[in-house]
């Protein structure tokens, strides 16, 4: 219950951060950030007594959360299985021990002097003697 509460609150918070429509506005009187705030405290204060004054329905909605969880719980299990099994049967990609079942063959045809970066660095300077007398 304190967890919907907490959610219930930051949602709050960020609806009434997002911006509105301009259009919209002028049908509907503007509230200030402070009435929001003390609003919102008046109804955390309310809620923070509603299972003093309804105990059944607090003790139905615990039981209700109880049972969404497990059935999250169910929900996440049932999607980690079936991922794993889709990952399970995806060939690997790695290194020759690692796909030891399904092998293909090397497409690597590329001899060292391929695979040799070519020189990229500064060009000498052709009177460089000149330029530094011994």
């Amino acid at each position: 219950m304190r967890f919907l509460l907490k959610l219930a609150f930051w949602l709050t918070i960020v609806v009434l951060l997002l911006p509105s429509d301009r259009a919209q506005q002028g049908a509907t009187p503007q509230i200030g950030t402070t009435e929001a705030v003390s609003a919102t405290g008046a109804v955390v204060t309310d809620v923070r007594g509603f299972c003093g004054r309804q105990p059944d329905a607090c003790a139905v909605g615990s039981q209700a959360l109880t049972e969404f969880g497990h059935k999250a719980h169910a929900g996440a299990k049932m999607l980690y299985d079936f991922l794993g099994e889709k990952v399970a049967h995806e060939p690997a990609h790695g290194t020759a021990e690692q796909v030891a079942g399904n092998r293909k063959p090397s497409q690597n045809t590329l001899t060292p002097a391929d695979l040799a970066m070519p020189w990229r660095g500064p060009q000498p300077r052709r009177n460089a003697e000149a330029r530094h007398p011994a």
